[in-house]
């Protein structure tokens, strides 16, 4: 009798509204079972550290409850299903995951309901957007007197080891005579250089440009900063960032600057470890300014660092002369036309110093956007014990969506089939708010993560492998042909997703290489792999023509373990996304009733003329069903034609 009893967390019949609820606002749960089951239930809460039971109220099949959770934050609910035989719990199939429950002998995992401000709402100008990630040293130089700027960071002692050639490999073993890698070696690449590839940006249809540190500091990747105020002279300093941002805002696009709050360099003004600036840094001084952002354990050489990194002293960012300064640094760059920032280590970061740098972008640009790094579920993520409040309206825009890129690459990678994509990308979408949700950097790869071309054509794990053997790692023939085609794949599930597809530049290029350093190697201008770039183009042509893949409905299915399927319909405008990760052809057969979970269930709508847009063949979808057969590792990319 108990397998007739049934609640799905993704089903708007089973849980209203579904997803993320405003603080104040009613919610209601659903218990579906037969009438003729002599059964009762409670429905059990945890809220706010505290439990809570709530009595069901007879409904059309089942038992119906309603609360309204005041107060941001988690609420967690399971079911106490009284019946003949004794009491049975009832709750959420796996932990961590939404969707359909099952019936326990003991207190079961729970589902999650995410409670956010009412008023919490983020920046449309970003939303729907194309983000690209620069690492500035590694995408284009201008040729304006590169190598004279090295003359700065080497007369204050610094190694540096300018490489002669663009194409040559990434320095990734110590220099000679030293025990320890050093990312000191560059390859002049500056602001711009970027400024120059505006044009080749706005054609691939980017709006934003996030761009790695560029505030002076000692290494090619520049997240040990030296100086805040300044930009580095490598790069073309301030009046290099200036240009560009003015440039790029003419084309439409904003710039996004990475910032490193948790943290300096110890070869900074601030700290000053090596002596090599004219003030008192914190490790010269006990009476420097900038003493109370650092905690000294025996000054001045213990002191704490991040990550145990002697050359990162971690900052106290509750310290108020430092969060003053942080506010400096928000408003200069703001005065320059730069108001959105992506916060490294966010889950470093204390919720206040947080709120406080939300409060500084808001002001200084009131459709300035704040990105956080965190690597987890935003929603649910701990650090020190405590639940973070990423997500509740008073802190981030949004995050890197890296729980979207591990769920594809896992799906692609046969490490789970087309249904387990679609419950984890349902539970993503279930646990953020909506604002949140649709502002989150959606990524494929990142200067922390492999190169996705390599990872794609199933090269090794990062730890199997010496950093002298990912050096030589080379990807075979056959391997490289899947990974182009789950590439392809990848990128078409990424440009049709909600939110804001981010690409890292030389992704579309077919970039290879493995964990830092091998990811950062220069943009290969004039070797770049023509079959991946073309059809990045095709794919991002057709997002920028399409109103459904940018801001549309959305929903998700899995024809079979081996197809994925997302809709996108907005208004006359909807694309279709369909996936065959097998290396055999799938008959598909699908219709917008079998997008049956998630918020805009029975709202999808499929045009009945199609265009596949990677191969131009116009699709029948006449009575509401789209019939093909998917080659092997292929999909189809389905959009409204023009001429209907």
């Amino acid at each position: 009798m108990f397998e007739e009893i049934l609640h799905d967390s993704h089903r708007g019949a089973h849980r209203s509204p579904l997803g993320a609820s405003a603080a104040g606002g009613e919610v209601t749960l659903f218990l579906r079972f037969d009438e003729y089951l002599n059964v009762n239930a409670r429905l059990r809460l945890w809220i706010d550290g505290a439990e809570r039971f709530v009595e069901g109220r007879r409904a059309d099949g089942g038992l119906a409850f309603s609360f309204a959770p005041a107060n941001t934050g988690l609420v967690w609910y399971c079911f106490i299903i009284d019946a003949p035989g004794g009491a049975k719990w009832y709750g959420a199939r796996t932990p961590g995951l939404g969707g359909a429950g099952a019936l326990y002998d003991y207190p079961p995992p729970s589902w999650q309901i995410t409670v956010y401000d009412a008023a919490f709402e983020t920046p449309r100008r970003f939303r729907g957007g194309l983000a690209y990630q620069i690492f500035p040293d590694r995408f284009a130089r201008s040729g304006r007197d590169d190598v004279s700027r090295y003359g700065y960071h080497l007369s204050r002692g610094r190694p540096l080891l300018a490489h002669k050639s663009w194409d040559e490999p990434v320095l990734h073993e110590p220099l000679p005579g030293n025990q320890d890698y050093d990312p000191c070696d560059f390859y002049g690449g500056d602001l711009a250089g970027i400024e120059g590839k505006l044009p080749y940006l706005k054609g691939l249809g980017v709006t934003c440009i996030y761009l790695n540190p560029v505030f002076e500091a000692a290494s090619n990747h520049r997240y040990n900063t030296a100086d805040y105020m300044r930009v580095d002279p490598m790069l073309g300093g301030d009046e290099a960032l200036a240009s560009l941002a003015k440039a790029a805002k003419a084309q439409g696009i904003e710039l996004m600057l990475d910032g490193v709050f948790s943290h300096t360099g110890d070869d900074s003004v601030y700290f000053d470890r090596r002596g090599v600036y004219a003030g008192d840094g914190a490790y010269r001084s006990k009476d420097s300014p900038y003493a109370g952002w650092y905690e000294f354990y025996s000054w001045p050489e213990s002191y704490r660092c991040w990550w145990g990194f002697k050359s990162l002293p971690e900052v106290n960012e509750d310290e108020p002369g430092y969060r003053d300064f942080v506010g400096r640094v928000l408003a200069r760059y703001a005065a320059m036309g730069i108001g959105s920032w992506r916060l490294d280590v966010a889950d470093e970061l204390p919720d206040g110093f947080i709120e406080f740098l939300r409060d500084c972008v808001k002001r200084n640009d009131p459709e300035g956007t704040l990105i956080g790094e965190v690597w987890e579920d935003a929603s649910t993520k701990e650090d020190y014990g405590a639940r973070r409040a990423f997500v509740d309206g008073r802190e981030l825009d949004g995050v890197m969506n890296y729980p979207f890129r591990a769920a594809l690459i896992d799906f692609l990678l046969y490490r789970m089939d087309a249904r387990g994509l679609c419950l984890r990308l349902e539970t993503l979408r279930e646990n953020y708010p909506k604002p949140f949700y649709e502002a989150c950097l959606n990524v494929l790869g990142t200067h922390d993560t492999p190169r996705l071309f390599t990872v794609l054509s199933g090269a090794p794990g990062r730890d199997a492998l010496t950093r002298r053997e990912q050096a030589r790692y080379q990807i075979p023939p056959d391997a490289a042909a899947r990974g182009r085609a789950r590439l392809c794949l990848a990128v078409m599930v990424q440009l049709a997703h909600p939110g804001v597809p981010c690409v890292y530049y030389g992704d579309e290029a077919g970039l290879c290489g493995m964990a830092d350093p091998f990811n950062r190697a220069t943009y290969p201008w004039g070797r770049e792999d023509g079959h991946i770039l073309s059809r990045y183009r095709l794919l991002l042509e057709a997002r920028a023509e399409c109103a459904a893949m940018r801001e549309g409905l959305c929903g998700f299915a899995a024809p079979d373990g081996d197809v994925f399927a997302l809709l996108r319909s907005d208004g006359d405008s909807c694309a279709m996304a369909l996936v065959n990760r097998s290396e055999s052809a799938r008959q598909v057969s699908i219709s917008a009733s079998d997008f049956t979970k998630g918020p805009d269930a029975g709202k999808l709508f499929l045009a009945e003329s199609l265009r596949d847009v990677l191969t131009g063949a116009a699709v029948d979808a006449k009575g509401g069903f789209v019939n093909l057969v998917l080659p092997p590792l292929s999909g189809a990319l389905l959009t409204r034609r023009a001429d209907e």
